[in-house]
């Protein structure tokens, strides 16, 4: 079976890591944060938080990439770190849920702006936004089929404009807001208490801008100096996300009152169109376009070499492991994420997405964490170039702040939908019984 080829150097692997994670959370889901938490301290305070807890998360991740950097990532070290269940359990999810509400969360953005540079409401034409939204997929899917590097050569050329366009906007709306009615009185809390249930559902939304950390792990077959290059990329990739994320809520909320940012749908627009009229609206239009298909170029690099690693660790069936033989990559995986992305776009709506992909998520997010503990019992020996620093609390800090995230989705929002997406998850144990548990361990490939 033909392998996968490490090609992606340092900067590489930091752009990916900003690219997929800087997509269309940060230019669409502040509104929904300030409205589940109108108070400014509040929100804000939700973002800081949201960030302390990744940055947990990626430490973590940094010392699991560098001991085990194999195409994968996260079902690896679930089925390293708890059982070939635990590993099929993430994959089955990722196929049949999370992925798909990845894709089509970040697509559904795309759409949006695009409508918005031409002139049009999205909120008056849903549909059309979800076809051109179904067609960036579409066409992120057959760049990364073709080939790697140009889809993370794009990815690395849309994380420049992204990151640029939001350093302009906070410089912009600090330099120039307050000719336009920006004060910093808009920070002031406004005194009223915050409901704790609503200020969870806020995290979820946060945890959506910021998800993305971890993506790098799935495409580790093809990082090069992975025990080096990893955990660097990871944690260099997080701590500039976490401050551009802070530093363009800020700014948000300078220009526009609590009030007014909760009911801005796209407020990096609304924010740009204050500033500078029309043109702003349709510069970061633009932006924001070049971001969210940034995003999903890296995403639809990283996230199919999951069903990559499951098939050719006979998880999956033996197709989807496939690797085109002239552009080297797994064009069957990256087929069917397309599809299945696709499908959920036109079904859902972008609110749908998101919160259905943090809540089928996150259980695994902390799993994966957790196998640090197990595997530094079972596998003492194994080679840890690098180490998770406050080790054994930073990883718990993660762990407990994903199982609150659960468990207050449960209770906050106790709906079908809420209750459906776990179930459609541990729907994958009967699979694997039935179908999977016999199978035996094959030889995985090793990257060149």
């Amino acid at each position: 079976m033909a392998t996968l080829v490490r090609r992606l150097g340092l900067l590489s692997s930091i752009g990916l890591v900003i690219g997929i994670t800087i997509g269309g959370g940060i230019f669409r889901t502040p509104a929904r944060i300030a409205e589940r938490v109108p108070d400014p301290v509040f929100m804000l305070g939700v973002w800081v938080l949201g960030g302390l807890i990744v940055l947990c998360g990626a430490l973590a991740f940094a010392e699991l990439s560098a001991s085990m950097p194999e195409t994968g990532g996260m079902y690896v070290y679930l089925r390293e770190g708890w059982g070939r269940p635990f590993g099929f359990l993430y994959g089955w999810a990722q196929l049949v849920l999370i992925r798909a509400a990845a894709l089509g969360g970040i697509s559904s953005v795309f759409g949006e702006y695009f409508l918005r540079v031409i002139g049009q409401d999205p909120s008056v034409q849903p549909r059309l936004a979800d076809a051109l939204a179904a067609g960036a997929i579409i066409v992120a899917a057959v760049t990364n089929i073709v080939g790697v590097q140009f889809g993370a050569l794009f990815a690395g050329i849309s994380t420049i404009a992204k990151f640029g366009a939001l350093a302009l906007l906070v410089l912009a709306s600090f330099a120039m807001g307050g000719s336009v009615g920006g004060s910093f009185d808009n920070f002031a809390s406004t005194g009223g208490s915050v409901d704790a249930g609503l200020f969870g559902l806020a995290l979820i939304s946060v945890m959506w801008a910021y998800d993305g950390f971890a993506d790098l792990t799935f495409a580790s077959g093809e990082v090069k100096d992975p025990q080096r290059n990893l955990p660097r990329a990871i944690i260099i990739g997080t701590l500039l996300i976490i401050a551009i994320y802070l530093t363009a809520n800020a700014a948000y909320l300078y220009i526009n009152p609590i009030g007014l940012m909760a009911k801005s749908r796209l407020i990096s627009a609304d924010t740009m169109g204050a500033l500078f009229g029309q043109i702003g609206v349709s510069f970061v239009s633009v932006i924001v376009m070049i971001s969210t298909f940034g995003s999903l170029m890296g995403s639809m690099l990283a996230s199919p070499r999951i069903f990559f690693a499951m098939a050719d660790d006979q998880l999956l069936y033996e197709p989807i492991a496939r690797v085109h033989p002239k552009w080297k990559t797994p064009y069957v995986a990256i087929s069917l994420a397309c599809v299945l992305g696709v499908a959920m776009t036109m079904t859902q709506t972008f609110e749908e997405l998101t919160d259905t992909f943090v809540l089928a998520m996150w259980p695994f997010y902390a799993l994966s964490v957790a196998a640090i503990y197990t595997l530094r019992r079972s596998q003492p020996n194994l080679s840890r170039p690098y180490k998770v620093v406050g080790y054994p609390v930073v990883p718990a800090v993660f762990i407990a702040a994903a199982i609150y995230l659960v468990v207050n989705s449960l209770m906050a929002d106790p709906t079908w939908r809420t209750i459906g997406t776990f179930g459609v998850v541990l729907l994958g144990l009967p699979v694997y019984y039935l179908f999977f548990r016999t199978s035996a361990t094959g030889s995985r490939p090793q990257p060149q």
